[in-house]
């Protein structure tokens, strides 16, 4: 029968070095909205709303050691998307600030334009404007 959506977005959490740093970019560059705080057993768990989604950013109390960073060199998963409407906004910002691009704004084919910057970690945010 496979999964039945209870709503139309979907979370995911991210373990992350520097907690503040993190937040920095996902709240102070990026928009998105803290909601909450949750004390886990392995450390504090920072829910950021973005529409219906939540990112999940986990502060451990003990930080785990990095994984292998890049878009196709390993397995796994690789990079989460935005849909957004000011994507040429955005990146002029994002460039002001020193953010890394992993690959820079660029029609990817007509009417989509994508970039990707890497958070603090090295994890890579896509960001997608259609139209």
């Amino acid at each position: 029968m496979g999964m039945q959506a209870a709503k139309n977005a979907v979370d995911i959490g991210v373990i992350v070095s520097d907690i503040e740093r993190s937040l920095a970019f996902y709240c102070g560059l990026l928009g998105l909205e803290k909601v909450q705080e949750v004390p886990l057993w392995f450390g504090t768990m920072h829910r950021l709303a973005f529409g219906e989604s939540f990112i999940k950013l986990v502060d451990p109390k003990k930080v785990p050691p990095a994984a292998p960073l890049g878009l196709h060199d390993v397995l796994g998963f690789r990079y989460i998307t935005f849909q957004v409407a000011n994507i040429d906004a955005l990146c002029d910002e994002l460039a002001a600030a020193g953010v890394t691009f992993a690959v820079e704004k660029n029609e990817f084919m007509p009417g989509v334009t994508i970039a990707m910057v890497n958070d603090p970690d090295g994890n890579i945010v896509e960001f997608v404007q259609r139209g």
